[in-house]
């Protein structure tokens, strides 16, 4: 993904004026991709700019008062400035350090640390984070000593900007911290701003995208009072940066835009080249190449012209890229050469890594795997001596996939799991969002080392490895709810403590894993702790499963979206939500994919729990709905349940209250402090007018009936009301109306169910405030519309579902799509009628779909309910 713009600061000696400070802003621009489409990135050359005066000159001395030394010390600062922006860093150090000797000669503190400074910023861009480390803590030692606070922030920002290239972003934000409140106040707005922007930054490569956001909002604000309109115009391409990093593509070519027009009113090159650049990433991540390549061509030229070295190699190198979108890998290969060459020659070791890994994978592509293997571990060994380990992580990815297309399986395996334990050792302390994002980030390689586990018959390693990539961010969740002091708190589990949990639920698994829309992996556990492994290669598809067909990118929702799996699930779901002829044939076709293969395995007693463990669009499948060529459905031969990891239903069953085992049914256990609700007055939303639900109102009366409660009703079922009684409630039913994508910013986890606005509440029971709560129910119900669906992410589906779960609820009813008012509200009524009989949740919902069944045949009207969490 794209980069920011950061902003850092470089020391220039002014002729014989005591050394003024100048910004420097480090532009990342986007880097070449390890992988389509989404661009890989680090650090990339500077591009001196002098945006701001820390201190006013001070009149020179006469010649006779100078010391010769001083004057050449700063010549050679001067040409270090210089030849930095010809990204000549070499040269730049040798002119830098024979500038510190001199200085050191004639005991001048305030030019030593400026040459020290430099001396960082050449390192840095050189990858040479630690030798740049070691000269900023000598600058900052004599910025003390001097009480020089202007020297200290701007020292603190380069310090920062050196943690953030080597992705402790945690450490770099401290010290932006450290330096934020320095130049407050002192009043030094400038820097305040440029601060902000650096935080701004940092936030974004930790995901924190809405922390980026507001950092970049502020900074932009103080440029806009200072009339700064240089760094207004860098400080909407990193906004447009972080729209980008949240797949929001077109809004990032807005700030684009904005940016480009700004860089080019004042004749700020080098922005308009970055500027360029990030709006050909935008464009390629839109699928519009030839677009794309127009921009990375206007970028190329801007850097000749401007003699940027660093920002040709970046051009060249995405050029390459979108050429090897286009299936034109031998383009694309002379493209990533002379990005190579220019990155070498001018010591960028970044640069000369990515495009080492572009050309493995342009080589890999051509079936030329000894090159390819060749040149990835030649980009392995950079990322390691620049200390990267995100780009480390992708590249031993990459040369694990490349090894399993070359059928080499153990070594494969051996630097697949390498590659998982750099990924898995940057999670810590990240929040839920962020921990989500990098599932979906970084899928492809637990996929990966499936395959090279199956293709070597470890199938029960392999079990281990996907339920390790699945669900982890939502198992923190669960464990930090039960335990915020835990050390420790997720333990991958193994094939015991799988084999356990399937006893400990009396229940079979099945766990899914999609594998890169080629092939189905299925393994069936059953109580007995008897592990057996089933697979389904689709049409098309190369038997062997041979990941290098799909492995040019990382893993997203768009990369399986053409796949037979998701095109089946998808005609199935918009067939059965139509009314009119059942959609056989699709449900027919999906049970010989999903089912068919394990049928002999699944329990012959109707009544023995089955949980499936879904992965990625088979979270939306209506299994009760599935039909076998003798048109049974799979609900009526066997009780169903759904958990989004095997680890997740072991959390879920911990939080379930210990019931008495005199209870005579579960009914009874769960009624106590029962919230019931339907029907309420619908709150209001712009261009949506929310029609009322008589269905549910008659639903809630009945079900009140029932369990001899009072319902909320009509303008009674306030949210206000309904958050107050949730946290007490024993059993949670809420028949209204379900919002799919509703969140109040694009930070929010999506769903939102329908309440009576009113106390200061608008009205909508969101995902996010549900996640606040500390809920104490055994089962919720939400009896609405779609409220089993959400964002489909590598942890699963992260909705209204998940939220109820996180907050301690176990089970979970929810449906898969927009329910009919009147079916839904006989099945829910015979669902507890069923519980008060003594069956188990999924028993009666079984029982209930059964019932409606009757009635009403097609599955829209009963097969849209499904039981999330623990059967109990």
């Amino acid at each position: 993904m794209p980069s920011g713009l950061q902003m850092s600061d470089v020391a220039k000696g002014l002729g014989l004026v005591v050394a003024t400070a100048l910004v420097v802003s480090l532009t990342k621009l986007p880097g070449y991709a390890q992988g389509k489409p989404t661009a890989a990135q680090m650090p990339q050359s500077a591009i001196v700019q002098p945006l701001l005066q820390s201190t006013p000159p001070v009149p020179s001395p006469t010649i006779a008062q100078v010391d010769e030394r001083q004057i050449e010390a700063e010549r050679l600062l001067d040409l270090g400035v210089e030849q930095a922006l010809q990204s000549q860093f070499h040269a730049a150090i040798a002119s830098w350090q024979q500038a510190l000797t001199l200085y050191r000669e004639i005991s001048d503190r305030a030019g030593e640390a400026d040459a020290l400074t430099n001396l960082g910023i050449a390192y840095r861009n050189l990858g040479q984070a630690e030798r740049a480390i070691d000269v900023y803590e000598q600058a900052l030692m004599i910025a003390r000593a001097l009480g020089d606070r202007a020297r200290e922030d701007r020292i603190l920002n380069n310090l920062g900007a050196v943690y953030n290239s080597l992705g402790q972003y945690e450490r770099a934000i401290d010290i932006y911290q450290q330096a934020l409140p320095l130049f407050q106040t002192s009043g030094d707005h400038a820097r305040e701003a440029a601060t902000l922007g650096n935080l701004g930054i940092a936030h974004d490569n930790l995901g924190q995208y809405e922390q980026a956001i507001s950092f970049f909002e502020q900074s932009l604000t103080r440029f806009q009072t200072l009339d700064d309109q240089a760094n207004q115009g860098r400080t909407l391409l990193n906004l447009g940066i972080t729209h980008e990093n949240l797949g929001q593509y077109g809004q990032a070519i807005v700030f684009y835009e904005q940016a480009l027009t700004i860089a080019r009113e004042i004749g700020d090159r080098g922005v308009e080249g970055s500027t360029l650049g990030n709006l050909g990433v935008a464009y390629r991540n839109l699928g519009e190449y030839d677009r794309a390549i127009d921009f990375y061509e206007q970028a190329l030229t801007i850097a000749r012209e401007i003699g940027n070295r660093g920002g040709e190699s970046d051009a060249l190198g995405n050029l390459g890229v979108a050429y090897d979108n286009l299936d034109q890998p031998e383009r694309a290969i002379d493209f990533y050469e002379q990005a190579l060459a220019i990155a070498q020659e001018i010591g960028n070791l970044g640069g000369e890594g990515r495009a080492l890994g572009n050309l493995g994978l342009a080589y890999n592509k051509l079936g030329e795997y000894d090159r390819a293997i060749e040149l990835y571990e030649q980009a392995i060994a950079i990322a390691r001596t620049i200390g990267d380990p995100v780009i480390e992580g992708n590249n031993l990815n990459n040369l694990g996939t490349i090894l399993l297309g070359a059928d080499r399986f153990a070594e494969a395996e051996m630097v697949l799991r390498q590659s998982i334990d750099i990924f898995e050792s940057l999670r810590a302390d990240l929040s839920d969002a962020q921990l989500i994002a990098i599932a979906d980030a970084q899928a492809r390689v637990y996929t990966n080392l499936e395959v090279a586990l199956i293709a070597q018959g470890k199938f029960t390693e392999a079990l281990v490895i996907t339920e390790r990539g699945r669900a982890q961010a939502f198992a923190l969740q669960l464990v930090l709810r039960q335990d915020a002091a835990a050390e420790n708190p997720v333990t991958i589990p193994s094939i015991n403590d799988i084999q356990s949990i399937a006893q400990e639920q009396n229940a079979t698994l099945v766990s899914y894993s999609l594998i890169f829309g080629e092939a189905l992996y299925i393994w069936v556990i059953s109580p007995s702790g008897d592990i057996q492994f089933r697979s389904v290669t689709f049409d098309g598809a190369d038997s062997s499963i041979n990941p290098i067909a799909t492995i040019d990118g990382p893993v997203d929702r768009g990369d399986e979206s053409s796949s037979e799996i998701n095109r089946l699930v998808a005609d199935t779901r918009a067939g059965i939500g139509v009314v009119g002829e059942l959609p056989s044939q699709r449900l027919q076709s999906l049970h010989q994919v999903l089912i068919a293969p394990i049928a002999d395995l699944l329990p012959t007693n109707p009544n023995a729990n089955v949980v499936f463990i879904p992965q990625g669009s088979l979270f939306l499948v209506p299994f009760a709905a599935l039909q076998a060529e003798n048109g049974t459905h799979l609900i009526e031969k066997h009780t169903l349940t759904t958990a989004p990891s095997i680890q997740v239903l072991r959390l879920a069953r911990e939080q379930l209250a210990t019931a008495s085992p005199n209870t005579p049914s579960i009914l009874n256990r769960i009624v106590a402090q029962a919230l019931v609700v339907g029907n309420p007055e619908m709150p209001t939303i712009p261009s949506i007018q929310l029609a009322s639900l008589p269905g549910a109102e008659a639903e809630a009366l009945a079900i009140s009936a029932l369990l001899d409660v009072t319902p909320l009703i009509g303008n009674q079922a306030t949210e206000t009301l309904v958050k107050q009684q949730l946290p007490t409630a024993s059993l949670i039913h809420l028949a209204t109306h379900g919002l799919l994508n509703y969140r109040d910013t694009p930070f929010d986890i999506p769903g939102a169910l329908a309440l009576t606005a009113g106390g200061g509440d608008d009205g909508f029971l969101t995902a996010n405030e549900i996640l606040d709560l500390d809920l104490q129910a055994q089962l919720a119900i939400l009896s609405a519309c779609d409220t089993g669906r959400g964002e489909i992410t590598g942890d699963g589906v992260v909705g209204l579902s998940r939220a109820f779960i996180t907050a301690g609820v176990p089970s979970v009813v929810v449906s898969l799509w927009a329910v009919p008012d009147a079916p839904t509200a006989r099945l829910m009524t015979e669902f507890y009628r069923q519980l008060s009989q003594g069956q188990t949740k999924a028993q009666a919902l079984r029982q209930a779909m059964l019932m409606t069944m009757v009635q009403h045949p097609e599955p829209r009207n009963w097969a849209a309910f499904t039981l999330i969490g623990v059967d109990e």
